[in-house]
C-alpha cells in the first residue's frame, strides 16, 4: 500500500551527496506520470534509479519530482540543469497552464539554465512549443515527421564530447526516435554552428532499409519522406550549447526500463546531465552499480 501512495502522489526529493560542497551545481530531474504497460515509460522508476547512480560518484546536488511538474516549482528557480522524463505531445508537462510552464521554463533558458528531454519528453505539437524547444535543446520530435520504430542500432562512431567519457560502443533495443525536427532542418547527424548555437550529435547510426520501411509504432507508416533518405545516419541524442552558454540535450531512447542495465546506454545519459549543469565529467565518464533489485525498484503499479 505505501508503494502504491508513494507512485501516485506528485512530489519532489531532495537528495544530496554526503560530502556536499556550497559550489556544487544542482541539477532537477522530473519524471512524468505513469503510462505505458509495465516495465515501460517507468518515468518514476527511472528518475530514482538515475538519482542513486549519480550519487554513487558524483558531487551534483540531485533533486527528483515524481508523476509530473512539481508541486512547488520553486525547486527549479536555483537549479543549474533540469532534466524532464516524461510523456510528450499535446499533454505535454511543459506546455500546460496556457504557456506560463513554457514562459517560466524559458525564463530558466535565457539564464542559462542547462535544459535536457527524454524519450516522449522530445515530442511536442510544434504550435504549442516548436520554437522554444528548438531554442532550448535544437529540435524536437514531430508527428509524422519524425518516426518512432522499435529497433536495434548499433553506436559505434563516438563524437570526442565528454559525454562520450568512458562509454563504449553499443547496441540495444528501445524505440529510438529519429529525423528529428532540427533547428533550420539540418539533418542532425553532424557536428555544426547554427543560429548560434554549437550542435553536436553524440548518438549516430544508420537505420537499415527494413526499419525505414516500418512499420513505426504510431502511426505505423512508412512515411516516404523517411524512405527516401535510406543510407542516411540519424542523431539520437545530440547536444547544443546556445549562444548565452546554457546547454541542452534531446535523448530519443527510454522507452524499456530495463535498457538502464546497459552500462553504456546509461552512463551516456548520466555524463549528459553533469554535462548540462556544467559539472566536470571523470575521463571514464560517471561510474555506476546497477543490480536487479535497483532496476525493479519504485515501478509504478500498472496492469
Amino acid at each position: 500500500m505505501r508503494h502504491q501512495l508513494t507512485a501516485m502522489l506528485a512530489f519532489c526529493y531532495l537528495l544530496s551527496t554526503p560530502m556536499l560542497h556550497a559550489e556544487n551545481k544542482k541539477l532537477v530531474i522530473i519524471a512524468g506520470k505513469p503510462s505505458h504497460p509495465p516495465r515501460m515509460h517507468e518515468f518514476n522508476a527511472g528518475v530514482q534509479l538515475l538519482t542513486k547512480c549519480l550519487q554513487q560518484n558524483t558531487d551534483i546536488d540531485v533533486s527528483f519530482c515524481l508523476n509530473g511538474w512539481p508541486k512547488d516549482e520553486t525547486i527549479l528557480n536555483d537549479a543549474d540543469a533540469v532534466v524532464f522524463y516524461m510523456d510528450g505531445g499535446g499533454r505535454h508537462e511543459v506546455v500546460q497552464e496556457n504557456g506560463r510552464r513554457l514562459k517560466f521554463i524559458d525564463a530558466l533558458a535565457d539564464k542559462g539554465v542547462g535544459l535536457g528531454f527524454m524519450h516522449y519528453g522530445v515530442e511536442i505539437v510544434p504550435d504549442q512549443a516548436g520554437a522554444e524547444f528548438q531554442k532550448w535543446i535544437g529540435g524536437h520530435y514531430e508527428h509524422m515527421h519524425s518516426c518512432n520504430p522499435i529497433w536495434e542500432p548499433t553506436f559505434t562512431a563516438l563524437p570526442d564530447h565528454p559525454i562520450t567519457n568512458g562509454v563504449k560502443p553499443f547496441q540495444i533495443k528501445d524505440e529510438w526516435y529519429f529525423n528529428m525536427r532540427f533547428v533550420s532542418d539540418i539533418s542532425g547527424n553532424e557536428r555544426t554552428n547554427v543560429e548560434g548555437m554549437n550542435f553536436v550529435p553524440i548518438l549516430v547510426a544508420i537505420p537499415s532499409d527494413e526499419v525505414r520501411d516500418g512499420p513505426y509504432v504510431y502511426p505505423k507508416g512508412p512515411y516516404p519522406h523517411i524512405q527516401a533518405f535510406k543510407g542516411r545516419a540519424e542523431a539520437m541524442m545530440w547536444t547544443v550549447t546556445r549562444p548565452n552558454g546554457g546547454r541542452g540535450f534531446g535523448f530519443t531512447g527510454g522507452h524499456f526500463h530495463d535498457n538502464w542495465k546497459n552500462e553504456s546506454f546509461r552512463k551516456v545519459v548520466l555524463n549528459g546531465m553533469l554535462w548540462l549543469a556544467k559539472t566536470p565529467i571523470p575521463k571514464d565518464g560517471v561510474e555506476s552499480k546497477v543490480e536487479q533489485k535497483d532496476i525493479d525498484a519504485n515501478l509504478d503499479p500498472k496492469k
